[in-house]
């Protein structure tokens, strides 16, 4: 489990490092101070929200003098951010979206959520199968009532991420596999990529992401 949970860290950092880059794409990176024990930490739409051990949920508040961690309510086991809102799952998987100062429940189970895409939102439940929600279901949730098509995928992965140019995940081999998705949750079906990867992100301009088993942090 804590091994898990550096990876995540890791990967995670490098998300947010990459969403504090120069124009130039220099790395000048610097450490991130004022919170401890991240567990889990995403960036997007030039947002970043994070959870600490204790699943608490946080949202990067920028400020002219000085960032400025701020609680959300809650607790969340993993917490995403980008063009489809803020959304998470807690310890139990079940799904919610951040509407108004506070969290909606919304109908399904996933272990691992992802807004990356083009306003559309992608996961995987604890039996590792992918699941994708359309742009007009995920924008336009509101609560118990609004629709949720929740679209099942063939294949197996254990974290999904995606961006501008299509999504990528890993499975429990630690295979990397990628496939063009649209906002309406049509696919070309999964491709093999060299390599082995144990989580993999993609940044909101696309570029991406990955660390091993053994912590090495690679991009592509």
């Amino acid at each position: 489990m804590q091994l898990y949970r550096d990876i995540v860290g890791a990967i995670a950092l490098v998300v947010l490092i990459l969403s504090l880059l120069t124009a130039t794409h220099a790395w000048n990176c610097k450490e991130v101070k004022n919170i401890k024990n991240l567990m889990q930490i995403d960036a997007g739409q030039g947002h970043v929200v994070a959870t600490d051990t204790n699943e608490i949920p946080y949202y990067l508040q920028r400020g002219f003098i000085q960032d400025e961690w701020i609680r959300i309510p809650g607790f969340v086991k993993h917490i995403t951010v980008g063009p489809a809102g803020t959304w998470c799952v807690d310890r139990t998987d079940r799904i919610f979206k951040y509407l108004e100062g506070k969290w909606v429940h919304a109908e399904g189970f996933l272990k691992q959520v992802d807004a990356g895409g083009d306003q559309f939102i992608v996961g995987a439940n604890m039996q590792n199968v992918p699941f994708c929600l359309k742009s007009s279901a995920a924008i336009g949730y509101k609560g118990p009532g609004s629709p949720l098509p929740w679209k099942q995928f063939p294949g197996s992965v254990k974290y999904y991420s995606c961006g501008p140019f299509g999504c990528w995940a890993v499975n429990k081999d630690e295979s990397i596999i990628f496939m063009n998705l649209d906002r309406d949750c049509q696919y070309s079906g999964w491709s093999n990529i060299d390599g082995m990867l144990s989580m993999i992100e993609v940044a909101t301009d696309g570029s991406v992401f990955g660390v091993n088993s053994v912590g090495d942090i690679y991009t592509r």
